[in-house]
Formats: structure tokens, sequence, C-alpha cells
């Protein structure tokens, strides 16, 4: 009641401003702090979900601004209103503000070091911010400013001690939960779990995400993180789970979040994972199917394309809309068509070889060694051929680590030059099976498929 009390007094407050372009009266009206308060309180409606408190909290962090400016010496003598400077300038504030305060404020040397750091990370020092926060416990601070300072001083961390970060960012939800900053603190939480391989974190973090702030305007970020981590942890995560933590969402935004996952999944050759998310796409909630989505079914087929039959494939495929599809969907759509046509293609006969004439003065060719890694044919390996080793994973670790090596497979059509001294290929040998040279093309098709999905826009 008395939240609900103090936020009708504060809308009060913004009517009154918005008739006055100065706004002076209505800031003068309150204190520094009681501004800053406002604030946090609005910010916390929209973390709920709250999208039309957005405006209102523009027009706040202007009228903080404009106090906080205007505050004295005096004024910054009340520990509060020092504070809510603080606060303010971690809340998303004008740091030459923060700045200019705090030159003429008379505080205790801990406070200024706070503003230090403050004034640092608002500014784009990372180095300098986390020198002058380091020796701070949040949990000594007042709620209110601790919370914001372990977010701080977790987002700084979190590159270079993603452990230590984590704890920093449970501190912070500790303090302040069922705010903006606990919303903050979760989504920054997810990502981390995801960058030290913390499969139980990431689902942990992910479910008290979706249970508490699921419609917060910055959901789209936390939908990234999640969908990036549910690739990167696929090994480590169930699929139960994953359903456990999508139930939890309203059906469009589970379903997009499965059509996302699927995407990524058939880009990435992950086609077990692919085919569970396209699956849960297209089966919807409450009887309410999706299979008429041409993304469900083009992700699907994508699913498949490698081990199912490629004639219903094919159909798939064709009958999708490609006019409702993005731009890097209507490419992976080309490529998927376009090796599922060269699959199904006849193959080409393969020419008799005839030997090769010995003259008759001529010495028999010497013998050559069959390796031990020769194929059927017993034909010695030939120079420049294509490793059957995977290609070594990028240094991000991302979705192109497991892609296959492009250049490998383009040179798989380039030219090669036998050894001076080999005989004929074909000497003394029967043509070769054109069943064995069908299947050998068919295979080299499906490898060419992941190679195209790898190298299609994300």
């Amino acid at each position: 009641m008395k939240r609900a009390a103090v936020t009708r007094r504060l809308i009060g407050l913004l009517l009154l401003a918005g008739g006055h372009p100065s706004s002076g009266f209505a800031q003068d009206a309150l204190q520094p702090y009681q501004l800053v308060r406002s604030l946090q309180l609005i910010q916390d409606r929209i973390a709920a979900g709250d999208h039309a408190a957005l405006p209102m909290q523009a027009k706040l962090l202007e009228m903080a601004d404009a106090r906080l400016r205007a505050a004295n010496a005096e004024d910054y003598k009340d520990p509060k209103n020092f504070r809510a400077l603080l606060v303010y300038g971690m809340s998303g504030g004008n740091p030459m503000t923060v700045e200019a305060a705090t030159s003429r404020a008379t505080t205790d040397p801990q406070s200024l070091a706070i503003a230090k750091g403050v004034i640092d990370y608002l500014n784009g020092r990372p180095g300098e911010a986390i020198e002058a926060l380091r020796p701070i416990d949040p949990m000594a601070l007042p709620p209110d400013l601790g919370a914001f300072l372990a977010l701080v001083k977790g987002s700084l961390l979190a590159g270079d001690q993603p452990a230590t970060a984590l704890g920093l960012l449970d501190e912070a939800r500790l303090l302040s939960p069922g705010t903006l900053v606990e919303e903050a603190a979760l989504r920054r939480s997810v990502g981390l779990a995801v960058a030290q391989g913390n499969a139980a974190r990431f689902a942990l973090a992910s479910t008290q995400y979706v249970e508490r702030y699921l419609y917060s305007p910055y959901a789209s970020q936390f939908a990234d993180s999640f969908v990036s981590g549910v690739i990167a942890l696929h090994m480590s995560i169930s699929q139960e789970k994953l359903g456990d933590i999508t139930s939890m969402m309203d059906p469009e935004r589970e379903k997009v979040i499965y059509l996302r996952i699927a995407r990524r999944a058939a880009i990435d050759g992950l086609n077990e994972l692919s085919a569970f998310a396209s699956a849960r796409a297209e089966q919807g909630r409450d009887g309410n199917t999706n299979q008429d989505d041409p993304r469900a079914l083009l992700y699907a087929s994508l699913s498949t394309v490698t081990s199912g039959t490629i004639e219903d494939v094919r159909a798939k495929l064709g009958k999708i809309d490609r006019t409702r599809l993005s731009e890097g969907d209507r490419a992976l759509l080309d490529a998927a068509q376009a090796i599922a046509g060269e699959v199904v293609a006849p193959p080409t006969a393969l020419p008799e070889e005839k030997p090769a004439p010995v003259a008759a003065e001529q010495p028999p060719a010497p013998e050559i060694a069959t390796p031990q890694n020769a194929d059927d044919s017993g034909l010695p390996p030939v120079e420049g051929a294509i490793s059957e080793q995977p290609a070594a994973p990028a240094a991000s670790g991302g979705p192109a680590a497991n892609a296959p090596d492009t250049a490998a497979v383009a040179s798989a059509d380039a030219t090669t030059v036998m050894p001076a001294s080999a005989p004929s290929p074909a000497a003394g040998k029967e043509p070769a099976d054109p069943t064995d040279a069908a299947m050998t093309r068919t295979r080299r098709q499906l490898d060419l498929i992941d190679q195209m999905l790898g190298a299609a826009p994300k």
C-alpha cells in the first residue's frame, strides 16, 4: 500500500511537471533522494513488464538530473542525498552530473571512492573502475546502494573473473529482490553460466528469469543468451529440462524460442536437438498447432535432410512458402533444395579406362607398396587428398566451431596430380562398380549439406 501511494504521488508530480517546460517547481518539491527513489519504483514496474512506465522513466531521469545538478554542498551533507546521487549514476544517469555533484560534495572517503568508480564505469574506463571499487563490500552498504554496486562490480569482473562475478550478481539479487537490479543480475547470470559451462546454473537462472521477468522490455536480451546457452550446453541439458523451462512461457514466446533453437541447431549440425525443437514449435499448445509456419517446416526438414528419406524431405521443402521467410532463411531453403536435388540426381556414368600401352623395350613399372590406409581399389593415396579429420574448432568456441572447413571441402573438386612414377589408375583393374561410385557421390553430397548450412547466415 505504501508503494502504491508513493507511485500515485509520483504520477501527480509528473503530470504537474508536464505542464511546465522547466519542471522546476515539481523537482524542487522533492529532495534528491526522493526523486531517485521514485525513479527506482518506476524501474521496478518496468522490470515486472509495465512497458507504459518507460516514458515515465525518461521523464524522471530528466527531473532527477536537474535536481542533482542544482543541489548544493549542504544538500549533499545528508548521506541519503549523496547515496541517491550514486544510485542515479548506476541507474543510467549522466556521468557529467555525477562528476560535477561529487566535486562540491563533502562526504566520507568510502563514498568518494564509490563515486570515482561509478564515474569511471560510466565513462568507459573499466580498469580504473575496478581498482576504485575492488575493496568495497556491497553487503556492508545500505541495501539500495549495495545492490547497484554489486551489479556494477559483477558486470566489470564478468570477463576476467566469471566465478567472482556470479557471486556478486547473487549479492545484488539478495539485496534487491523483485527489482530491475535483480532482473539485470539474473539476465547476466545466464550468459556467465554459459561461459563457464555450468549447465545447472544456466538452467536455474533461466528458470528464475522466466518465472519473474519474462515480460520485461529487456527479455529479448535474455532470449538471445538462452538460445545460445541451449546450443552451447546441449550435451548437458536434457530435453525434459528444456521443456520445463519453456512451459512457463506463453505459447507464442515458447514457439519463437523453439524456432530459434531449431534454426541454430540445424545450422550447427545438431540434428537431434533441431528435430526436437522443430517438433515442439510445430506442436504448439492448447490444441493450436503451428504446422503452417514455414520456419518450423524448414527447420524440421533441415534436421532430417541427412538421415530421412530424401524424397520426403524434397516434398516438404517444396511446400514451403518462401515469401514468408526472412532473407537468411531463404538462403537456407535454397541450399537444402539444391543439395537434395543433387542427392537424387542419377550418377554420371564412369568412362571405361583402358590400360596404357607399354613399349616393348620399356621395363615394367616399378611396384609401389600399398599403404595401410589405402582404399579398396588398392591405389596409393593421391597428393592433396582431403583429411577425414574434423576441422579445428574456431578460437571463439562459438557455433562456427563445429562447421566443416570451407577450404577443405572446396579443394575436393580441385584437380590432383598423380606421382610421375605411379601406374595408370585402371591398369590391371576392372572398371569401377557404378553402384559404389553412386554411393560415394551421395556421401559427398551429404557432406556438402553440412558445409552449406555452416556457411549460411545465422
